[in-house]
């Protein structure tokens, strides 16, 4: 589906603020209501919007710890491996890549004890061949990409 102007402008307004109604919408971008709902609806139905959510700060809540997993996994066995460790409560993102390791997690921990835990159980995951783990020190952008 292309996409055009109107569009653009709608996805952009629902990024800056995912709470927004309809009505909102169409007086903050000057568009008719029905216009904004019925874009919104084929947006949707098309899967360009996907879900409306909230942006939790997990720091506040305790999950101070964030981390980036390099994971080499034997061949044959990558998406069994990868579905296992999204289905992890603290698995935030799982990435396939090219290169030198086959996926890239993102996982945050209250502790790094429960970090330990979580890093020497899937070192013991058949077909984990070897990890490499970062601490994410400082997040310098996170967001959507928008539409110009």
């Amino acid at each position: 589906m292309k996409i055009d102007n109107t569009d653009k402008k709608i996805i952009n307004a629902l990024i800056d603020n995912s709470r927004l109604s309809c009505r909102e919408i169409s007086r903050k971008l000057r568009l008719n209501v029905v216009t904004v709902l019925n874009r919104m609806r084929k947006l949707e139905k098309e899967g360009i919007l996907k879900k409306y959510t909230a942006e939790v700060d997990y720091k506040k809540i305790g999950y101070d710890i964030e981390v980036a997993i390099d994971i080499k996994i034997s061949k044959g066995r990558l998406f069994e491996v990868e579905k296992k460790i999204a289905s992890h409560p603290n698995v935030f993102l799982v990435y396939d890549l090219t290169g030198e390791s086959d996926a890239l997690i993102f996982a945050r921990f209250p502790s790094t004890q429960e970090m330990d835990n979580f890093l020497k159980d899937i070192q013991k995951y058949d077909f984990v061949e070897r990890t490499h783990t970062r601490l994410i020190l400082n997040r310098l952008k996170e967001g959507h990409m928008k539409f110009f």
